[in-house]
Formats: structure tokens, C-alpha cells, sequence
């Protein structure tokens, strides 16, 4: 590991390859590799989303999140390794049930929007899902453990809860698709509100 931190160029991977944890070489192009870069953006992007003002027990939970991510790439890394353990899981869906039950109940879809530091969160599910998928397109490879692929699907679940707690801790709500089933909802309120008041959202 010294010589890796050290030695930053080493030049070998130049034909195309890249070493695991076990010194197995793979193509840069194989499905494992797809799925550690995925992670490693997944946690680059947290740490953009983490510059941004938001609550310290939000920002508490993203770093550890960050963590946490480092070690689900480390067993990535090494096949047939187990790094990650089933109560990081547990530790997000914990945190998913506490921060869903301040929010008020969904209307309809939201887009991904607001507030920057929510726009960022969505940003950071959506590549979530992506590396969520790639994991399970691996694991119909090879053999794989259960906590990174869990890990990945509840962590893109808590961060789109998330970005609904930090729309409203910087004075945003949420962005609503405008369906038709939510525009007649709202001409039907405006048709009953009292003449000369405008409805609010």
C-alpha cells in the first residue's frame, strides 16, 4: 500500500489492465472494474454534496456513508473477500425510517431539483442505482457477498429522502412533476378557494 501511495504513475495499467486487491490483473472494461469506479464516483460525489451548508447529523451520517463506501470498495477489490458487514445496512435503514418520518407524505413524483445541495443528493442516488446495477450484473458472474449490493440499493433509497430534508433545511420544498392527475388536484383547489385568494403551494 506505501508503494501505491507513494508512486502514483506506475505506468502499469497502460496496456489496458488494472490490478485487484489479490494481484489478479483484469480488463479496465470488466464488469468488477465498472463497479468499483462507480462506487469511487458514488463517494466523489458525496464528498462535493458534503461542501454544501446542511445539518451536522446529515453531514455526520454522509461522512460515515463515505467510509463505509471505501470499505464496500476495498472488498470490490478483492475477490471472495467480505470487508463490509450486514450492520452498515442495518445503519442506513435506521437512519432511512428516522429521516422519512420528518417529512410530509408525497403528493405526487418529485423531479430532481431545489436546492443545490438536494440537486447534489439526487446526483449521488442516481449514480447509486448505477452502481447498484452494475454490482448485480457482477454478481451474476461471479460470486459475490450480499451487504455491497443491499448497501448500495438502501443508500439510493436514504439519499433521495435526504434531498427532501435538505430542500427544506435550505428554505425549498419539493419539486413536483406536474402530472394530470396533480394539475386537476390543483385547478379543483383554486376552483373552491374563496374569490380574490390565490392559492399557495
Amino acid at each position: 500500500m506505501g508503494h501505491r501511495l507513494t508512486q502514483i504513475a506506475t505506468r502499469t495499467g497502460d496496456a489496458g489492465t488494472t490490478g485487484l486487491g489479490n494481484q489478479q490483473r483484469v480488463s479496465k472494461n470488466s464488469l468488477r472494474i465498472h463497479a468499483l469506479g462507480d462506487v469511487d464516483e458514488l463517494n466523489s460525489f458525496i464528498g462535493l454534496l458534503l461542501t454544501e451548508p446542511m445539518p451536522e447529523d446529515v453531514r455526520a451520517l454522509l461522512v460515515s456513508i463515505q467510509h463505509e463506501l471505501f470499505t464496500l470498495g476495498g472488498e470490490l477489490s478483492m475477490p471472495g473477500h467480505q470487508l463490509l458487514q450486514a450492520d452498515a445496512v442495518l445503519r442506513l435503514d435506521q437512519a432511512l425510517l428516522e429521516y422519512n418520518e420528518r417529512l410530509p407524505r408525497l403528493q405526487e413524483f418529485i423531479l430532481p431539483g431545489g436546492t443545490r445541495a438536494a440537486a447534489l443528493a439526487h446526483v449521488c442516488r442516481t449514480v447509486a442505482r448505477r452502481a447498484e446495477r452494475h454490482v448485480v450484473a457482477l454478481g451474476q458472474e461471479e460470486a459475490l457477498h450480499d451487504a455491497p449490493r443491499q448497501y448500495l440499493n438502501r443508500l439510493s433509497d436514504l439519499l433521495f429522502v435526504l434531498a427532501r430534508v435538505l430542500n427544506r433545511d435550505g428554505g425549498g420544498h419539493d419539486v413536483y412533476w406536474r402530472s394530470e392527475r396533480l394539475r386537476r388536484a390543483e385547478q379543483d383547489a383554486a376552483g373552491a378557494a374563496p374569490a380574490g385568494v390565490s392559492e399557495k403551494r
